[in-house]
C-alpha cells in the first residue's frame, strides 16, 4: 500500500511538471508571438495539407532551435514567411537546398511534400527551428479539444480527480497523523502510569521491608524481656527454698 501511494505521487508529480512545462512553452509563445522560447523550445501545429503525409492536419510538432551550420537537405524546419503568400505566417516545411550568398549568409530553400512549387528563399534569422519530434499525445488531445465535450472530459474531469483526490488524501494523511499523535501522548501517560506504579510497588516492597525489619526488632526485645523475668522469677524461687 505504501509502495503504491508512493508511485502514484511520482507519477502525479511528472505529469504536474510536464503539464506546466507545456503551458509555460503555449505561454511565452504566446506573450511574445513566437519571438521568444523556453530552453529553445516551441510547439507548432500544423494547420494545411502541405506536409501530407508526413504532417497531418491538426499534428502538434515539437521545434528546437539549432545553428543553422546543423541544419541539412530532408530536414523540416519552422520559418517565418516574409515574401508573397507566406508573409508573417509560420511555415513547416523541408530543406531543398542550402546555399551562400556573396556576404558568405546562408540562404536556405524549402518546399512542402505535397506541393508542387518551392517556397520563397529564406535567411537563418527567419528559422524557429527544427522539427525534432511530432507529438502524438498533444495531437490526440487537440482533436479530442475540438469540441466542448471533449475539453470537458480531457480537462475538467482529470483535473477535478486530481483536486479531489489531493483533498481526500491530505484529509487522510491529516488524520493518520492526528491518531499517531493521539497513540503516541496515550503511550506516553501509559509509560507515565506504568512508572508510577513501579515506584509504588517499590515504596510498598520498601514499606514491607521496613516493617518485617521492626517486627524482628520488636520481637528480638520482647525475648530478651522475656529471659529477664524468667531469670528474676528463678532468683525469687531460689531464695525462698
Amino acid at each position: 500500500m505504501g509502495f503504491l501511494k508512493f508511485l502514484f505521487k511520482i507519477i502525479k508529480a511528472i505529469l504536474w511538471f510536464l503539464l506546466i512545462v507545456f503551458l509555460a512553452i503555449i505561454l511565452v509563445q504566446r506573450i511574445s508571438d513566437n519571438k521568444k522560447s523556453v530552453a529553445g523550445i516551441r510547439l507548432f501545429t500544423v494547420i494545411s495539407p502541405s506536409m501530407v503525409p508526413e504532417y497531418e492536419i491538426g499534428d502538434s510538432l515539437l521545434v528546437k532551435q539549432v545553428d543553422i551550420k546543423d541544419l541539412k537537405v530532408g530536414d523540416d524546419i519552422s520559418y517565418l514567411g516574409k515574401e508573397d503568400t507566406f508573409k508573417d505566417k509560420i511555415v513547416t516545411h523541408r530543406i531543398i537546398s542550402i546555399n551562400k550568398d556573396e556576404n558568405n549568409n546562408y540562404i536556405i530553400q524549402t518546399k512542402g511534400i505535397a506541393n508542387d512549387k518551392a517556397d520563397p528563399k529564406i535567411n537563418d534569422t527567419q528559422i524557429y527551428g527544427k522539427v525534432v519530434y511530432k507529438i502524438k499525445t498533444i495531437t490526440k488531445l487537440n482533436s479530442i479539444m475540438g469540441n466542448l465535450y471533449g475539453m470537458y472530459f480531457v480537462i475538467v474531469v482529470p483535473m477535478a480527480i486530481i483536486i479531489i483526490g489531493d483533498f481526500i488524501g491530505n484529509r487522510r494523511d491529516k488524520l493518520e497523523e492526528k491518531r499517531e499523535k493521539e497513540k503516541i501522548v496515550n503511550d506516553d501517560e501509559d509509560n507515565e502510569e506504568e512508572a508510577e506504579d513501579n515506584q509504588d510497588e517499590e515504596k510498598a516492597s520498601k514499606a514491607e521491608s521496613v516493617s518485617k525489619k521492626a517486627h524482628y526488632e520488636n520481637s528480638k526485645i520482647q525475648n530478651q524481656i522475656n529471659k529477664s523475668i524468667k531469670k528474676r522469677r528463678e532468683k525469687r524461687r531460689n531464695k525462698s527454698s
